[in-house]
């Protein structure tokens, strides 16, 4: 679907020409005119408002007519936003399960302590898929090294989350979450979650969310046997645009229980090398307070990561 905006051609031209013919515009002086037929020619409303504020200022006798001719340009740009954004959200409704979606790949390598402490390859995918009122994410991390037959870096996460958006800052989530890593002495650990989320920052350049609710996990141990437990999770998400290229990102997470509590904290800085293509480096930092005997409390994990988004 072909969206209308202020910078169509055929938008541009049809403005042009109302405004070149309102009678508000016949008593400005003509190298005035066509100093503000040509700003409205470019449909930058940035570069229309200098040029109508300096109309005013050398031609304080129309200041009327030129409020005038600003009131209308607003207005168009209105219109011309709401068929815009009427026109993207029919596109939204009617896109197919897997349309609109988003996302990046990564890989690279790790360095690691505590349970194991190694250097290995590690790669990740991220997908996400944003609707009207709802959000879909999938995740899917993996870290593996593998030296002269045997294996000292294992472990795999994915999740799936979906979002619904209540108003403009309030959402309700789901989350299910699977993870295996034998070095941390779990065969797998399944996490279920849902709560209210919070957009406490959401400008072009920050953004922090945070989230809680309750949780149920249930832990399956390398040496037999499992644990099940209800658990209280809370979250944060917090991105924030330093430069042009450069990204600081901060993710943490406390999932409190009785037996054993998880808390886990990333920081990443992202920087880009053009295109869709950049490069982080992230260091997480995992504690459970009462881990499985013969596993340490504190692992931590740097990750040297490409990442193409798409």
């Amino acid at each position: 679907m072909t969206y209308l905006t202020l910078k169509n051609g055929a938008a541009a031209a049809a403005l042009l020409a109302l405004f070149s013919a309102a009678p508000a515009m016949a008593e400005l002086p003509e190298p005035v005119r066509a100093m503000i037929d040509a700003a409205i020619a470019t449909g930058d409303a940035d570069k229309v408002a200098t040029v109508l504020e300096l109309a005013k200022t050398t031609n304080p006798d129309d200041t009327a007519e030129i409020d005038a001719i600003s009131a209308e340009f607003n207005a168009e740009q209105q219109q011309l936003a709401a068929v815009e954004a009427a026109a993207k959200e029919a596109e939204i409704r009617s896109a197919g399960l897997f349309d609109n979606w988003s996302g990046e790949g990564q890989i690279g390598a790790f360095r690691s302590t505590g349970n194991s402490s190694n250097t290995g390859i590690t790669a990740g995918l991220e997908l996400t898929r944003r609707g009207i009122d709802w959000r879909h994410k999938l995740t899917g991390l993996a870290d593996f090294q593998r030296t002269n037959g045997v294996t000292t870096r294992e472990q795999f996460l994915v999740a799936y989350e979906p979002n619904y958006q209540l108003n403009g800052r309030i959402y309700v989530y789901g989350l299910g979450q699977y993870e295996r890593d034998r070095f941390q002495g779990f065969s797998s650990r399944i996490l279920a979650s849902g709560g209210v989320g919070y957009r406490a920052i959401d400008t072009d350049s920050t953004q922090l969310s945070v989230k809680a609710g309750p949780a149920y996990r249930k832990t399956s141990f390398i040496g037999g046997g499992s644990t099940s437990n209800i658990a209280g999770l809370a979250a944060l998400d917090f991105d924030w645009q330093v430069a042009e290229r450069v990204k600081l990102t901060q993710d943490a997470s406390a999932l409190i229980q009785s037996g054993n509590s998880t808390y886990i904290s990333t920081t990443g800085l992202e920087a880009g090398l053009g295109g869709n293509l950049s490069a982080r480096i992230a260091y997480a930092v995992e504690h459970d307070t009462n881990p499985p005997a013969g596993a340490v409390k504190t692992d931590t994990l740097t990750r040297f990561t490409l990442i193409y988004g798409f």
